[in-house]
């Protein structure tokens, strides 16, 4: 059975449709066999980063430095299909490409990227992306980490939070205040001072890495300093990248919640008949792909704006608010579906609905997006007020 009512694969050409297929039969071949037990083990599986970096799938919307420079709705169906697996596998692209990489490639010397692009889009080397703080997370132009200038060298003091894969990475982008204001810095997680610690016992993206991130006199040479990154809206151009991938990847998670109850609804024998058959399963059933489907149109426009270089902060952010909203909705429904069978890991919509948590909290929360849209609206930023 399918749940694309409104015939969205007739929008997509060809070579979408061939990237669809490709990331998708990745996804059936190393992540759907094994996620259930990573995800319980809480275990991040780098064995798989050759393959994602194989597929092109690391940096997959820059250009040059190895990259594979396909276009947004390319990247956004490539990070739908990874959601479907897991979100956790989906924020491991993200975390590399849209913020480490995007980065480097937006802000970085002609150098820094052909250092580190290459490198990172084969896999092997890791970025992480370390703005957020403990005591700043929707409010970044807080954060207290600091960069002094110390002859040739910067010294950074300060600490991050929920960092993904910092403590498995090789290069750390760093935000910090300075005395001329917020600027981007690489840094060597080698370095001494530099501390990774891996945040336990999450109810959250198990089958994924957030650390703590420490910086005690951490010295960095000047090189190292992206050149181009000026104040926040440096880091914001890079979580724009971030958000932009999360309005397609939430959508996976919910497809695949969607999926897994229509299956198990029509398998599933109650009072003599499918439960698929009973009016209140197919009202829930039916509100789900509504909101799917509406939210897919809405990803693919998005995509399409951003392929054209039309496309607006406050257009990705009314796409990752719709998406996760409607992502763990359905996610919930069709873990209710499931019945008391649901709340294993023999079926995936509650190990979604618990990895959305996260994917609706990160790279800015719904207060933080309706903001957003409420200045679009009404050019009063309300962040303050």
């Amino acid at each position: 059975m399918t749940t694309d009512l409104l015939d969205i694969e007739a929008l997509l050409s060809d070579e979408e449709r061939a990237t669809r297929a490709r990331v998708r039969a990745l996804v059936d071949r190393e992540i759907r066999p094994h996620i259930a037990g990573w995800f319980d083990a809480a275990h991040f599986p780098t064995e798989i980063v050759p393959a994602l970096a194989a597929e092109g799938l690391l940096g997959m919307h820059l250009h040059g430095h190895g990259c594979a420079g396909r276009s947004a709705v390319e990247y956004g169906i490539a990070m739908q299909e990874l959601e479907a697996g897991d979100s956790g596998i989906r924020t491991f692209v993200s975390v590399q490409g849209s913020l480490a990489m995007s980065a480097i490639a937006k802000h970085g010397s002609d150098e820094q990227q052909a250092e580190w692009l290459p490198r990172m889009a084969r896999g092997e080397a890791i970025g992480c992306f370390g703005l957020t703080e403990p005591n700043a997370g929707s409010d970044p132009g807080a954060m207290q980490t600091f960069a002094r200038r110390d002859g040739d060298d910067w010294i950074l003091d300060g600490a991050k939070r929920w960092i993904g894969l910092a403590s498995i990475a090789d290069v750390a982008v760093i935000w910090a205040q300075t005395d001329d204001g917020i600027r981007g810095f690489l840094v060597d997680t080698a370095s001494a001072g530099f501390t990774a610690t891996p945040i336990a016992q999450k109810l959250s993206m198990r089958a994924s890495i957030q650390c703590d991130i420490a910086l005690d006199g951490v010295r960095v040479p000047e090189r190292m300093r992206l050149p181009n990154a000026r104040g926040l809206r440096a880091p914001f151009e890079c979580l724009n990248e971030a958000r932009f991938g999360i309005a397609w990847g939430a959508l996976g998670a919910a497809r695949d919640s969607l999926e897994v109850a229509l299956a198990y609804a029509g398998e599933r024998q109650v009072f003599g008949r499918p439960l698929s058959g009973m009016q209140l399963t197919q009202a829930r059933l039916a509100e789900m792909a509504l909101e799917l489907q509406q939210c897919q149109l809405l990803a693919l426009h998005l995509g399409r704006r951003k392929d054209a270089g039309v496309l607006e902060p406050h257009q990705i952010s009314m796409g990752k608010l719709a998406s996760c909203r409607a992502a763990i909705r359905i996610a919930r429904e069709a873990r209710g579906i499931l019945g008391g069978n649901g709340v294993t890991l023999d079926l995936s919509p509650m190990r979604h609905a618990a990895n959305l948590e996260s994917v609706r909290t990160y790279e800015g929360t719904d207060e933080v997006h309706t903001l957003v849209i409420g200045q679009a609206l009404t050019g009063i930023p309300a962040f303050r007020g």
